[in-house]
């Protein structure tokens, strides 16, 4: 898998619950980012008529750079192909999923796709805090998508109660008790939380990790410093490999993405890890460096997850048997582009 996949992020949600408006704030505040935008029908979707420059086929191009497509299901892979063709085309994916297929189906189409330059990015299903109890009534699979978000949205807190939105949180935490919750108005989610901006080019080009993403500034200390905890971990010692996968298969609650570099012994068995909810990705990275993890979520105990994590360094290598815990979750590309796993 390249080293940049592009994240595809799946936005799902019932009617009004507030997903084009979500859209439209991830277009507006994308932080650099290039985004697609794969919708199934424009005029269902409305995405701001202000953002639409041009349109080619069934490929809008948006005054930011970004991109936005009308396809059904069967199109879906087609597309995160036409939109990764190009390196640099775009830097993530966003799915309004709803329109298109059940959540569950566009999770599997994502995980299975043999297009190795994509990755899943997640599912983020937005809650109508209005309309919570009408909903469920109307749609008796709510619990079952519930329980399959990667992030929860509940949006338009603004229009309710205290006590109504904290039925409403309480009821998400029963379908999803894991899942981290964000509480929003008019859907305005920090666009770092889902997705990392591109390189700077300040002293050279790097990579970002998430603790850059996470460092105070002017401009957005009053989003991520006050909804969202971190854990971070930086050591030249070595991870125990089937703690680091029990950890990530069995996450704390709330935790939402992992990403950083991992080593497990001396020579090669270093790796880059990247996570959304428990869906993880892991590829071969330079062994120069040591480990170097960034956990960010939403409800998260900080102080029993920074435990869970410190518990697992030690200064012993992993054996070749340790290491298949790892290895299973390795991907790699194919001579002809595709992806698969060790």
């Amino acid at each position: 898998m390249p080293r940049n996949a592009v994240p595809v992020v799946l936005v799902a949600g019932y009617l009004g619950s507030g997903k084009t408006t979500l859209l439209n704030h991830i277009l507006r505040r994308n932080d650099g980012l290039r985004i697609g935008v794969v919708v199934n029908d424009f005029g269902a979707v409305d995405i701001d008529s202000m953002l639409v420059a041009g349109q080619v086929d069934s490929v809008v191009t948006l005054g930011n750079g970004c991109l936005c497509c009308a396809v059904d299901t069967d199109d879906l892979d087609d597309m995160f192909g036409a939109l990764t063709a190009t390196s640099g085309l775009v830097d993530a994916i966003v799915v309004e999923a709803s329109g298109i297929a059940e959540p569950r189906a566009l999770i599997k189409m994502v995980l299975a796709s043999a297009d190795a330059r994509i990755r899943y990015g997640g599912l983020v299903m937005v809650v109508d805090a209005l309309s919570l109890p009408e909903t469920a009534a109307a749609n008796p699979h709510l619990d079952q998508h519930l329980a399959m978000a990667d992030l929860v949205v509940v949006n338009k807190a603004d229009s309710v109660e205290k006590s109504t939105l904290d039925a409403v949180l309480a009821e998400v935490h029963r379908a999803a008790p894991t899942a981290p919750r964000v509480v929003t108005s008019r859907g305005a989610v920090d666009v770092r939380l889902l997705l990392d901006p591109p390189e700077r080019q300040d002293d050279g080009p790097r990579q970002l990790t998430l603790d850059d993403l996470l460092r105070e500034d002017d401009d957005h200390h009053d989003h991520l410093h006050t909804e969202y905890q971190t854990v971070s971990v930086e050591t030249t010692d070595h991870l125990d490999p089937r703690a680091l996968i029990d950890f990530l298969e069995n996450p704390p609650p709330g935790l939402y993405r992992c990403k950083g570099f991992a080593r497990f012994g001396r020579g090669d068995a270093r790796f880059l890890v990247q996570t959304v909810g428990v869906h993880i990705e892991i590829e071969t990275a330079s062994p120069r460096g040591g480990t170097a993890l960034v956990f960010i979520g939403s409800g998260l105990d900080v102080e029993d997850t920074r435990q869970r994590v410190e518990s697992m360094i030690r200064t012993e290598s992993a054996t070749d048997a340790e290491l298949l815990a790892v290895h299973r979750f390795v991907r790699r590309s194919t001579d002809d582009g595709a992806a698969e796993r060790d």
